[in-house]
């Protein structure tokens, strides 16, 4: 069986659909997560929200020094962008079908979380 080389990547892509007011536990995952994106120089791609766990990664990540960049649908942009405060570029898209086009063109990686809503 014949070696396979090692695939480098530059960019990653969080997408955490997850709000985290009561769970410190996340949020210590979500800094620390930025800090190990920024320390190993790599691009940051979210999806542009001002909300949860990925805005977080995105603020953090941005104040270490990479680069971040928000993709959000044009329907959700009145709701929160990265126009509140500077954390990176903003790739404004017509739907959501786009913003996660637009999302495996920018990333080599993925890490993604869904909510878990309580009802």
């Amino acid at each position: 069986m014949a070696a396979t080389p090692n695939r480098q990547f530059k960019n990653i892509c969080v997408f955490y659909g997850f709000d985290y007011d009561k769970h410190k536990e996340f949020v210590e995952a979500a800094i620390d997560l930025s800090r190990r994106i920024a320390e190993r120089k790599l691009h940051l791609v979210y999806g542009g929200g001002n909300r949860g766990l990925s805005k977080l990664v995105s603020e953090d990540t941005f104040v270490r020094g990479s680069q971040v960049l928000g993709i959000i649908p044009r329907a959700l942009k009145p709701l929160g962008s990265l126009s509140d405060s500077p954390t990176g570029e903003e790739l404004v898209v017509s739907c959501m079908q786009e913003r996660i086009t637009e999302m495996l063109n920018h990333a080599d990686a993925f890490i993604l979380k869904m909510a878990e809503y309580e009802m």
